[in-house]
């Protein structure tokens, strides 16, 4: 069922018993699959794949949730929705939950209100995200794995399969278990092509936080000093930690 209502391109693809409520709009190409619900103020942009089941923009599970409140979710373009994952609008009035282009979202994978997802991000099967939580470009979020609300996750960080995070993930880097960082993302940052000059900061950067011994006060004065780091990817990782407002995970207790 299409409400009449909604702004439907005429080159989108309509499975049997999907439902696109009144107040969505849809770009073109895009396919939404047999059985998907697409509710809300939902804005959905070009290319887009919503599968079987897929549950697109319905109410947040938030108890404070007003119903006669309008909010938004708001989706660019070559997304991918796998079956019965389900995706959720802004809670407070006016708000929204938004994710960029290229990502691609697994069986089961849930995204909470008031999220913000970047591009190229990927959330593997029955990984949840509650809301409010910042996921930075290319990041990598296991199977299982569990982000705290408000929790900021950094550019090219990858989250390991059964994962649980109440902390910040700071960019580049591995996190597992229970706020734990492992490692630095090497695979990830020689996939992007990040030049051999950031990465050789990034594994001081990492050191100095991680392996060091001092205090992240301590860490960030030293990682500060005029010159010591030049490379974008460095200053970008110092930033992130400076203006971390949950904490970044603490290192393996391993």
């Amino acid at each position: 069922m299409v409400s009449q209502k909604a702004e439907v391109d005429s080159s989108v693809e309509i499975g049997p018993h999907a439902i696109v409520e009144e107040h969505v709009k849809i770009g073109a190409g895009t396919r939404i699959g047999a059985n998907a619900y697409v509710t809300g103020h939902t804005e959905i942009g070009r290319e887009n794949q919503i599968h079987m089941g897929a549950v697109i923009g319905h109410e947040p599970q938030d108890l404070k949730f007003d119903r006669t409140c309008r909010s938004y979710l708001k989706i660019g373009d070559r997304n991918v929705f796998r079956e019965y994952c389900t995706v959720h609008r802004g809670t407070e009035p006016e708000s929204a939950t938004v994710i960029g282009n290229d990502c691609y979202l697994m069986v089961g994978a849930h995204v909470g209100h008031n999220c913000a997802i970047g591009n190229h991000v990927i959330i593997v099967n029955c990984a949840m995200l509650g809301g409010h939580v910042h996921v930075g470009d290319s990041a990598l979020i296991s199977g299982g794995a569990v982000i705290h609300q408000f929790t900021r996750m950094g550019r090219l960080a990858m989250l390991s399969g059964n994962g649980r995070v109440s902390k910040d993930i700071p960019p580049f880097t591995l996190a597992a278990e229970r706020n734990e960082v492992h490692a630095l993302n090497l695979v990830g940052l020689r996939r992007a092509k990040v030049s051999r000059e950031a990465i050789t900061e990034l594994k001081k950067l990492f050191n100095l936080f991680y392996l060091s011994g001092i205090n992240g006060t301590q860490a960030m004065q030293e990682a500060s000093r005029e010159g010591a780091f030049r490379s974008a990817e460095a200053r970008e990782f110092i930033e992130f930690v400076r203006h971390s407002p949950n904490g970044i995970c603490p290192p393996s207790r391993a």
